[in-house]
């Protein structure tokens, strides 16, 4: 008899008429809501024009959720498409079944597609996203909680995971389980508060920031993965997962390490800076302004009808009415 354990929800759909209002999407969409939240503060923390970040997500989102959808449908056909099963569940995106590998992988794409599209370097538009992006899955793991699927091996731990269910084959579990969502959920969390405080206090940038959330992320879901009793292919021993997870670290601890000395961009943002407020009256060329101001002729030092000074070499008439131009007489001293 369990001591403990954390109850399972009584449902995860409600009806307003004919219409279902199901947890598991209201959970994707709560995670959205808070990824584009947190993206855009840090966007314009660092100088970007906020529509930027509004813009780019009307790609990235429905991309990321397409390619979801493709990596867990292709890594696992025989839910769908072997003998027995009803291929058009692969369609039944609210049952479940959104691969993260697949959602960055595409969303990527749709998000390089809106950053060209506003002028905006796909590496400064990843670094600012990367704390959002884990906070949204932290967030959308609790879909599977009422969906009650992705849990664990039977456990006696008194934060087990209560499971009654039937799912659409017919099949029952019941019993207390590791509750893997949760610990995902915890693991995304902390891995939120160190990005960061790992971009304040060291400044990443050029994508660098992206590739410590792949590290981060890919190092939790290793030993998450390695809990799960859910169906799965395997090969050499491990999960599809862990053998995708392996291969993203590595790469990503790669690239934390070649990149460690790159020299940050003088302009990360591209042609996204804010606009400054009122009229400009210079020429901006590229990253220069330019004042041009108006040729105005010089002033002279006198009034426009003073007499013209004499010149330097000639002396003024004698006032014995000599004439300038007679020689000088000598008195001779005595």
């Amino acid at each position: 008899m369990e001591l403990a354990y954390i109850p399972s929800p009584s449902q995860g759909v409600w009806h307003i008429g004919p219409l279902p209002i199901r947890a598991y999407a209201l959970c994707i969409i709560l995670g959205i809501a808070a990824a584009l939240w947190l993206t855009r503060r840090r966007w314009i923390k660092l100088g970007g024009n906020p529509d930027d970040v509004v813009d780019i997500t009307l790609w990235a989102v429905p991309f990321g959720i397409v390619g979801g959808r493709l990596y867990h449908v292709i890594t696992d056909p025989e839910l769908y498409f072997k003998s027995g099963e009803q291929p058009i569940r692969a369609l039944y995106i609210w049952d479940g079944g959104l691969g993260i590998w697949g959602a960055v992988a595409l969303g990527a794409l749709g998000a390089w597609i809106g950053c060209r599209r506003r002028g905006v370097p796909l590496a400064a538009f990843a670094d600012a996203l990367a704390p959002g992006l884990i906070l949204a899955q932290a967030i959308g793991r609790w879909g599977n909680y009422f969906n009650q699927e992705l849990y664990g091996d039977p456990t006696t731990l008194p934060w087990g995971l209560k499971i009654t269910y039937t799912d659409a084959n017919g099949d029952i579990a019941h019993g207390v389980f590791q509750p893997t969502f949760l610990y995902e959920s915890l693991w995304d969390l902390a891995c939120v508060a160190l990005l960061l405080y790992a971009d304040r206090r060291w400044n990443f940038h050029s994508g660098r920031l992206f590739a410590l959330y792949v590290a981060c992320y890919t190092a939790g879901r290793g030993w998450i993965e390695s809990l799960r009793t859910d169906h799965a292919n395997h090969f050499f021993g491990l999960r599809l997962n862990d053998w995708t997870s392996l291969i993203c670290f590595v790469v990503a601890v790669g690239y934390l390490i070649l990149s460690r000395n790159r020299p940050e961009p003088e302009n990360r943002l591209g042609r996204s800076r804010l606009a400054p407020e009122g009229p400009a009256d210079d020429a901006t060329i590229g990253d220069s302004s330019v004042a041009f101001t108006k040729d105005v002729p010089d002033t002279p030092d006198t009034e426009p009808n003073a007499e013209p000074d004499p010149e330097p070499d000639a002396e003024p008439a004698e006032a014995d009415g000599r004439s300038a131009d007679q020689p000088e007489k000598h008195t001779p001293r005595v």
